[in-house]
């Protein structure tokens, strides 16, 4: 394992040759490289000046070298290079970050990088942004060979809200999803709660780092070595196949001693999707069934009333809810309604991701031979009959947003931001969050209400992840709909935001899409050739491409879910067409190819891999 140290005035003669066989990589010539040999050459009396630090193998051999020079707030990157036979084996990358981390430690804000044209796409790749003008070397003047081309990078810390939520260190990540679902036995969802062993694979991102992640179901190795690629992770213990079908994921962890004593042995914080009892037996934390009685969505709705009478947040409206008595006062509630014209959302009092929640229209109540019809074909069990607010008129305008925060063990609130939901027919498909994600006018009222909701959590004994779900009306105002006490989808954009902020720079906006289709189904290997395929096209682009979901992929009907980060929402935008329509044409490899005799996706049982 290579490991980075300090560079010794012993070396600087050693360091000197490594970076002209470095420089010489790239094929200049002998006069070229006599030219830069001065600026190049380092001597014992810089290198702590210089703060250069070395990468070596576990034999002590240096592979590479980096310097940060300059102070907080603008620092330069003077010097990175790499052993010409250590190039390609991430040996750049772990010095790069190094820099970053240091650059944060000593207060630097900017950092400026003037880079070999042949290493341009490497430090793209590592998230530096091109700067708008080029910067030369003495020896090479504009437009001749080894001309420098100019990158900035913006160091930045983790978040603090991401360091509240973990107290600054890796955690556990538990994907106890289908779990966390069944404990309220909502008729809207899946019995066999299949669906969410697919989203237990959110696990992945539950805090910015993980030291282990705890599945259901058995994953590809080659998604969790990209993801841990992707995102600078090390040491992620991977622990699933512990449970195939049901909900009984932590009762399976519980049921191996050795495995629940090594999870919870280290000190380290155990995340969940969310709260259940048994989650709390394993955590050695109590467990108080009322601190989730906000996810039912009338008594987010009576929170929301109770808030909004004490005023203070204008621009906010809350649509009219009311708990039907029963299927036919459902179906009366729904016929005056649309007698009226109305449009109306029905909603199970529990239910993921659009899961029990249905707009129906006028129309659509009388194309299905009245209301009491339409309702024979929905999810059995108690109804809410709520109001349905009409979107902007601009299609292209925001509609779904969502705010999410967190309450930590003392009651503090804590604020972590503001995401844009692609909401279709009431199910949720994805967000997007990051700079300029929501529109300026929303996000104040926005933030104040969340956080008004959030104090009444607290005050409620509910500790932990939550979010708050809004429409935007026609007036522009902000209907809030339901709190989710628990992880949700646009949360693991906002981890994997804070890390890659942390990891390569500020300013990420990232995207979490719920379902991208794929062409076909994949053997594993071909999975992971096209996730690879996909980072480096992403790459390609200034986006990075990381896999969220992947064993939708070994589904009759395959899918996976991704997330892709960028500086701009139209990299943003390029790099998702990318990801959908490659993922849509890999069925042009396989159209004669699908063993019947084969199980499309892993087999392996419970294990652990680094």
């Amino acid at each position: 394992m290579v490991k980075v140290r300090a560079a010794r005035p012993a070396e600087a003669e050693a360091l000197t040759g490594l970076v002209m066989r470095s420089k010489a990589h790239w094929g200049y010539d002998a006069a070229f490289l006599a030219s830069c040999a001065a600026e190049l050459r380092i001597r014992p009396d810089e290198v702590t000046a210089r703060r250069i630090v070395v990468a070596e193998d576990p034999e002590g051999t240096v592979l590479g070298l980096a310097s940060l020079e300059g102070g907080a707030p603008l620092a330069t990157l003077g010097l990175l290079f790499v052993e010409p036979s250590a190039i390609g084996q991430g040996v750049g990358r772990i010095l790069y970050r190094d820099v970053l981390r240091r650059a944060v430690q000593q207060g630097v804000r900017r950092l400026v990088i003037d880079s070999d044209p042949h290493a341009a796409g490497f430090y793209r790749a590592m998230g530096a942004v091109a700067a708008s003008t080029a910067s030369t070397a003495s020896a090479s003047p504009a437009g001749l060979p080894g001309a420098l081309v100019r990158f900035e990078a913006a160091p930045a810390p983790l978040a603090d809200w991401a360091r509240a939520w973990t107290g600054g260190g890796r955690a556990v990540h538990v994907g106890n999803v289908a779990e966390f679902n069944a404990q309220f036995g909502d008729s809207s969802l899946d019995r066999e709660q299949s669906a969410a062993h697919h989203y237990s694979c959110l696990a992945a991102f539950y805090s910015p780092y993980p030291s282990a992640l705890v599945l259901p179901r058995a994953v590809p190795a080659g998604w969790t070595e990209l993801v841990c690629r992707q995102l600078g992770w090390t040491g992620v213990e991977v622990y699933d196949g512990l449970v195939e079908r049901g909900p009984g994921l932590v009762d399976a962890v519980r049921a191996r001693p050795a495995l629940a004593a090594r999870l919870t042995g280290a000190g380290e914080p155990l995340v969940p999707w969310g709260l259940t009892r048994p989650f709390g037996l394993l955590a050695g934390r109590p467990w108080r069934a009322r601190e989730l009685r906000y996810e039912s969505k009338a008594a987010a709705h009576g929170l929301f009333g109770r808030i909004l009478a004490e005023g203070g947040h204008p621009g906010i409206v809350l649509p009219a809810q009311v708990r039907a008595a029963g299927r036919w006062a459902a179906a009366r509630l729904l016929a005056a309604r649309a007698r009226a014209g109305e449009s109306t959302v029905l909603k199970s009092e529990h239910g993921v991701g659009g899961s029990g929640t249905t707009v129906v229209t006028a129309g659509q109540v009388r194309a299905a031979g009245g209301a009491r019809a339409l309702l024979r074909r929905l999810p059995r069990g108690p109804l809410l009959v709520e109001e349905f607010v009409d979107g902007p008129a601009d299609p292209g305008a925001a509609r779904d947003l969502t705010y999410d925060g967190f309450v930590d063990p003392a009651g503090r609130v804590h604020e972590v931001g503001a995401a844009l939901m692609d909401v279709t027919a009431g199910a949720y498909r994805g967000a997007t969050v990051g700079p300029g994600a929501v529109p300026d006018w929303a996000e104040k009222p926005l933030l104040a209400f969340g956080a008004a909701v959030g104090r009444g959590l607290a005050a409620s004994g509910y500790r932990g992840w939550f979010d708050v779900d809004f429409v935007v009306d026609a007036e522009g105002r902000l209907a809030p709909t339901e709190t989710n006490l628990r992880l949700t989808g646009p949360s693991i954009a906002f981890m994997v935001a804070a890390r890659l902020d942390a990891l390569r720079g500020a300013g990420h906006l990232v995207r979490i899409a719920d379902r991208v289709e794929l062409g076909a189904r994949l053997p594993e290997a071909q999975l992971d050739e096209l996730c690879a395929d996909l980072a480096r096209g992403c790459a390609e682009l200034g986006a990075v491409f990381v896999p969220a979901i992947p064993t939708g992929a070994f589904d009759p009907a395959p899918w996976m879910g991704v997330l892709v980060a960028a500086r701009s929402l139209e990299t943003l935008d390029a790099a998702e067409a990318l990801v959908r329509s490659e993922a849509a044409a890999v069925g042009a490899m396989f159209d004669a190819f699908e063993p019947a005799d084969r199980p499309p996706g892993p087999a392996r049982g419970a294990g652990e891999r680094p």
